[in-house]
C-alpha cells in the first residue's frame, strides 16, 4: 500500500500564516495552485519577452509540489525561518528529510519520478517557482489589506521588496502590468 496521495491530499488540512490574524484562512493546497498559475505566467513572460528557454510545464509542476513537505513539518513562518542562518539551514534539512520520507511512501518505480519535484535543483524554473511564490505572498498581503487587516503591512512591504530584490525581468514585469488589478474591487475588473 502507497500512502503518497492520500498525504499530499493533506495539503488542505495545512494552513498558511499561521501566527497572522487572517480574514480568510488559507491552506497550502490553495497557495500551491496560486503558484503554479503564477510561475506559468512568469515562465510565459521569461521566455516570450525576456528571451528565456525555462520549462513552462516542469516551472507548474514544481508548484503544485513545493510545498508538499509541510504535510509532515507545518508550515512555518517567514520570520521564523529566515530569522538567522543556523535556523535556516536547519529548516532546509528538515524539508530534505520530510521530502524523502514522502517519496519513501511511493512505490520504488515512481520515486525517481517525484523526486526533482520534491528535491528540486537550482536553475531557471526554481528561481521562476521562488518568485511566483513570493507574488502569492505578496498577493495574499493585498487580499487581506483590501479587507482592513493591517496587520499584512509590513508584510506586503517585505515581500515585495523580495521580489525587486531578485532582479527577475519577468517578475518586475508582472507587478507592473498585472499586480495593480488585485487592488481592484470585483465591479472594477
Amino acid at each position: 500500500m502507497s500512502s503518497f496521495f492520500a498525504m499530499l491530499s493533506r495539503m488542505k488540512n495545512v494552513n498558511r500564516w499561521p501566527l497572522m490574524r487572517n480574514t480568510k484562512t488559507e491552506n497550502i493546497c490553495e497557495h500551491s495552485h496560486d503558484v503554479a498559475v503564477l510561475v506559468h505566467a512568469l515562465a510565459l513572460l521569461h521566455n516570450k519577452r525576456f528571451g528565456g528557454a525555462a520549462n513552462v510545464e516542469k516551472c507548474v509542476l514544481l508548484a503544485l509540489y513545493h510545498d508538499a513537505t509541510e504535510t509532515l513539518t507545518g508550515d512555518m513562518p517567514t520570520p521564523v525561518k529566515y530569522n538567522n542562518p543556523e535556523l535556516q539551514a536547519a529548516y532546509k534539512q528538515l524539508e530534505t528529510v520530510a521530502a524523502n520520507k514522502l517519496l519513501s511512501k511511493l512505490p520504488a518505480d515512481l520515486q525517481p519520478d517525484y523526486r526533482p519535484l520534491l528535491l528540486p535543483e537550482s536553475g531557471e524554473e526554481y528561481r521562476l517557482l521562488k518568485a511566483a511564490d513570493r507574488l502569492a505572498a505578496l498577493i495574499k498581503c493585498i487580499e487581506e489589506l483590501k479587507q482592513g487587516n493591517r496587520e499584512f503591512e509590513t508584510a506586503r512591504t517585505s515581500v515585495e521588496a523580495s521580489i525587486r530584490e531578485m532582479k527577475l525581468p519577468a517578475a518586475d514585469c508582472f507587478l507592473e502590468e498585472f499586480l495593480p488589478a488585485y487592488e481592484k474591487t470585483l465591479d472594477e475588473l
